[in-house]
């Protein structure tokens, strides 16, 4: 109650407060293989505390990670590896590609190079550059919270359809 005694109250949907608790308590998971992956490091240092922005907590075992954030090149015999590691994170589970490798290949037009991620896993949001600066990484972090809030990744897109799949056969 409030000091004049009214009664304070405020009514919205459950999945908008499990959407507003899930994107500002972000658990990333860096897969950082080249100088993209410098500048990864830099934005979880002091210098730019990825932290003030919910993804404080740099986990290194999928099973206990939410954002797979993929910083450099991937050639094809790591291609699996990175399927691998997006298949063992527990749903819901978003991806940040960074950087032009990361992105679409890169410079590097050739057969050992995979051309850009989305070819392996599913991405959420691109952050352009080579490398991309701190700000560039922490910029897709505040659209992916944006995404997240307004049910808008993969991640939610594929829970939605699979309960209205659920739902159909209920019938």
């Amino acid at each position: 109650m409030a000091k004049d005694g009214e009664i304070d109250f405020f009514t919205t949907r459950f999945e908008d407060v499990i959407n507003f608790a899930r994107k500002n308590s972000l658990f990333p998971l860096p897969f950082g293989t080249s100088c993209c992956g410098i500048e990864l490091m830099s934005t979880l240092a002091s210098g730019y505390d990825m932290a003030r922005f919910g993804a404080e907590v740099v986990r290194f075992s999928p099973r206990q990670s939410d954002l797979l954030i993929v910083a450099g090149i991937v050639n094809l015999k790591m291609a699996p590896v990175l399927r691998t590691i997006y298949d063992q994170m527990a749903d819901p589970k978003w991806v940040i590609s960074m950087g032009a490798c990361a992105s679409s290949g890169g410079i590097f037009n050739v057969y050992s190079v995979t051309q850009g991620i989305d070819t392996v896993v599913p991405v959420d949001v691109y952050v352009p550059g080579c490398p991309p600066a701190p700000e560039g990484l922490l910029n897709a972090l505040l659209r992916l919270e944006d995404r997240i809030a307004k049910g808008e990744t993969h991640s939610q897109k594929r829970e939605r359809a699979g309960k209205e799949i659920r739902a159909g056969g209920e019938k």
